[in-house]
């Protein structure tokens, strides 16, 4: 065998839930990511299953997510979503009844929304559950990361520790079980965080490619081995070649003619009276999921989308895929460990963002499996290369993210469109940020045995720091998409904890004090599973 192939899926989406509101346009993320992204993937795997073949992938998910996952609310709208968009469908079937070129693409949507109950239904709404057990079958490694995917060069050590240590117990309360590898969110590493990874027990993450090729001292593979932290954690270096090939738009495969639009959705293109109430409020007009055009090519005009043609296309780029990395593997043969091209991606890019995505991952699998029987390379996840070879180079890796510039500037920098933030930008979400740390930790050395309503207070104080530092404010605030909603996240998460703290701090609450605390808790139950000492020793220096 000449080498491997690493591939990683890293699953994140923010903790977003309201029961307060009938459809939140906030929860669709979730329903969106689960139909196109989530639920294809474990169906990828039982195929692959099916074949005999091992996919022996990492997939990495976050304990937001992994939280929305298990939540009864949010699965029960999961199949509404599902109803309507199977009535929507329905309704499309009627319309376009005497088209021929538009009737197919309708059918295989309805073909496509009845396999994904199918699916939901086999596995009983559980997709944690099915991924475990794809993992106890040896096909998958899973793992986790931040509690809230904060970038974490941006916080204070003491956050920063506490992101960690609460992000591996909270996939541990969720999932059942202690990851060995950790991503580090948007990839984001400063050389301080060494020995908080090194003392929460986090074997392996994985980097940009600079953030091994800047190290001390240089690695003499470059990204093509994993090198080994003085602190004993090992770092992977994303393969720039195999991430461009599948994430640029204007090189990448996603951007072939033959594939489906993602713009193109019916949502926009028909009436309101089309659309089968799937509309927003005051009939804002959203992303229904029926996309019947290619991207064809540069200009507005667009072919309609043929699936078949794409999945044939889909197969074709896999086998392109693969051949390419059986090259750098050969180029890439010396000293050392046997080279691993590290190839790591947003989970959600697979069937969300490019749909035909899941077949592309399904095919270059079947590829791998073919070049393995063939001694060229295999598929292999992070924690088994490590076990495979373990004599790795010793070197601390460079500060770096894979965010654009490649530090931290995609999360710090200023607001690109500010007329489109309510008045916030990153540098307003640092400071809503520090002070709320600054409140919390104080609490929790003042504090630390507090119980009663006083504890309650505090623990959910804790949380709602934690869902402050998620990374993904920044970003949306910051690309001005989404933005208003982040910013009303931001400032409602750093109201909650300073009116906590400072009921926490009091030596008496109130009835009505009492009942605010408690419907606080009721309404964010994240980390529901983990309180008291569970929660407040995260901090603990």
């Amino acid at each position: 065998m000449l080498g491997y192939v690493a591939i990683v899926l890293h699953a994140h989406l923010p903790w977003v839930r309201h029961p307060e509101h009938a459809r939140p346009l906030e929860e669709r993320w979730l329903h969106e990511a689960l139909w196109e992204s989530y639920l294809p993937l474990v169906d990828v795997l039982a195929r692959l299953e099916a074949d005999g073949i091992a996919a022996r992938i990492t997939v990495s998910i976050s304990p937001t997510l992994a939280a929305m996952l298990a939540d009864p609310l949010l699965r029960k709208r999961f199949v509404l979503h599902m109803d309507r968009l199977e009535r929507l469908a329905a309704q499309e079937e009627r319309r376009t009844r005497s088209d021929a070129a538009l009737r197919p693409i309708v059918a295989f949507y309805r073909a496509r929304i009845e396999a994904t109950r199918a699916t939901w239904e086999r596995i009983s709404g559980d997709v944690l559950g099915a991924l475990v057990g794809h993992e106890d079958r040896g096909s998958i490694e899973l793992s986790t990361t931040s509690v809230t995917h904060a970038y974490l060069p941006a916080l204070t050590r003491s956050s920063a520790r506490a992101q960690v240590k609460l992000g591996l117990r909270a996939f541990e309360a969720l999932v059942g079980r202690r990851p060995r590898g950790l991503w580090l969110p948007e990839c984001g590493f400063d050389p301080s965080l060494l020995p908080e990874l090194a003392a929460a027990g986090v074997g392996y993450t994985v980097l940009d490619a600079h953030g091994l090729e800047l190290a001390l001292p240089r690695p003499p593979r470059g990204v093509l081995a994993p090198i080994l932290s003085p602190s004993g954690v090992a770092f992977f270096g994303r393969d720039p070649r195999a991430s461009r090939e599948v994430w640029s738009r204007e090189a990448g495969y996603p951007g072939h003619p033959d594939y489906r639009d993602f713009y193109r959705d019916i949502g926009f293109d028909l009436p309101e009276a089309a659309l089968a109430g799937e509309i927003g409020p005051g009939g804002a007009r959203l992303m229904t999921g029926l996309k019947y055009h290619r991207i064809t090519g540069p200009g507005p005009h667009k072919e309609l989308w043929d699936p078949a043609a794409a999945e044939a296309r889909a197969r074709a780029d896999a086998e392109r895929f693969v051949a390419e990395r059986v090259g750098a593997i050969r180029a890439g043969q010396g000293r050392g460990p046997r080279p691993v091209v590290v190839a790591p991606y947003d989970a959600e890019l697979f069937g969300h963002w490019w749909f035909e995505g899941p077949l592309f991952l399904e095919h270059a699998l079947r590829a791998l499996h073919r070049a393995e029987l063939a001694g060229e390379i295999a598929p292999v996840t992070l924690g088994a290369y490590l076990a495979a070879e373990p004599d790795l180079a010793v070197a601390e890796p460079s500060a770096s993210s894979w965010g654009e510039g490649g530090f931290g500037e995609a999360w710090l920098g200023r607001a690109l469109e500010p007329d489109r933030t309510d008045g916030m930008s990153p540098a307003h979400l640092v400071r809503h940020v520090r002070h709320a740390e600054h409140a919390v930790q104080g609490l929790v050395r003042a504090r630390r045995g507090a119980d009663g309503v006083a504890g309650r207070a505090l623990d959910q104080a804790i949380r709602e720091l934690v869902l402050l530092e998620a990374s993904d404010w920044g970003f949306m605030i910051r690309r001005g998409e989404m933005a208003a909603y982040a910013a009303a996240r931001v400032r409602a998460h750093a109201s909650r904890v300073d009116r906590l703290c400072r009921l926490a701090g009091r030596g008496w609450i109130g009835e009505a004090e009492a009942r605010w605390i408690e419907a606080t808790c009721e309404r964010t139950p994240f980390l529901a599973e983990l309180e008291g000492e569970h929660l407040r020793d995260a901090f603990d220096a």
